[in-house]
């Protein structure tokens, strides 16, 4: 009998060589990406999957509550705080993730955001197209301070980026990695210090309860006047309606967010009417290698699972000694 994948990702197996391996497998994907209900339609085929591939969708008690053949919870990603591992766990289910896979994605559209606010280009774009000429002086990059909240797969890579664009680099992490930062010269700060000292602040945290609201509106007043603040984390990490605060009072220069608590988020919320606010849709890992790298984990993941072995990056692994 054919392996059954529900997958809530939309990129899951679309791109590279990821589809026709997936082809000669023989696996039956199903595809649970509906829009116009919550969960993407996967209640009605969560009974008959034998893995279960979530995007950004959650993945709760409920969700696999009426599971009955499910073997694995494979997220097609890094970030897993939309999965109740307990709950996976509880229910003897394995959840893995794809660590790296797509952090090379994410650091570099960190420097596309940078260059963006530096220079002004979705403004000097959207000046262009509706006939005016509004030639605003930008800043270069070159020689300015970024502060990278996270150091690692992600942060790591926009550190070494960043550094060959001239730029100083400090960190905070709660577990920095001492030899990298001793070979590139990053300075490890406090969160506080670091917003103190940075032209630009990147965020690359993991979301969830201890990260709500990282940045508040206290954290905010403690950047440098004419700083930009980049979230390519969650939405959560960030105090929006503080952020709208400080941008607006011109306090801050800019802003670029990619994550939001809700996806798509409510427009109507002061921070989409500000000109000094870069958006993209949660496009950060979301580029054709990205897509690709992920894949492959995650088909190398189940294979493993079918051929009795443990992936190498389970999340939960006492789901193996119960």
């Amino acid at each position: 009998m054919s392996i059954v994948i529900a997958t809530t990702s939309p990129g899951f197996g679309r791109h590279g060589r990821v589809r026709e391996l997936l082809e000669e497998t023989g696996w039956t994907i199903i595809r649970c990406t509906d829009n116009e209900v919550p969960d993407g339609g996967l209640s009605k085929h969560i009974e008959n999957a034998d893995f279960l591939v979530p995007g950004l969708l959650p993945v709760n008690a409920a969700t696999i509550a009426h599971a009955p053949k499910l073997r694995a919870v494979l997220k097609h990603g890094v970030g897993t705080d939309n999965i109740d591992i307990p709950a996976c766990t509880a229910k003897g289910y394995p959840v893995t993730n794809t660590p790296g896979a797509n952090s090379n994605a994410v650091a570099e559209l960190a420097v596309g955001m940078m260059f963006a606010m530096a220079r002004n280009i979705a403004s000097g774009h959207m000046s262009v197209v509706s006939g005016g000429w509004d030639r605003q002086p930008g800043t270069e990059i070159s020689g300015k301070v970024l502060g990278i909240v996270g150091l690692g797969n992600i942060g790591k890579l926009l550190a070494k980026k960043a550094i060959a664009l001239n730029m100083a680099v400090v960190a905070t992490d709660l577990y920095p990695d001492r030899a990298f930062v001793a070979e590139h010269g990053i300075e490890i700060l406090e969160l506080e210090q670091l917003l103190a000292r940075s032209d630009y602040v990147s965020l690359h945290v993991f979301g969830g309860t201890g990260n709500t609201a990282l940045i508040d509106a206290e954290k905010l007043g403690l950047m440098k006047p004419g700083a930009c603040l980049l979230n390519l984390a969650r939405g959560e990490v960030v105090d929006n309606d503080a952020l709208a605060n400080a941008l607006s009072e011109g306090r801050l220069r800019g802003a670029a967010i990619d994550a939001f608590v809700t996806e798509p988020p409510d427009v109507s919320h002061p921070l989409f009417a500000l000109p000094n606010v870069v958006f993209t849709p949660h496009s950060g890992a979301d580029s054709l290698e990205a897509f690709e790298n992920v894949g492959l984990m995650v088909i190398r993941d189940i294979q493993d699972f079918i051929a009795g072995r443990r992936p190498a990056h389970v999340l939960n692994p006492e789901v193996f000694t119960r």
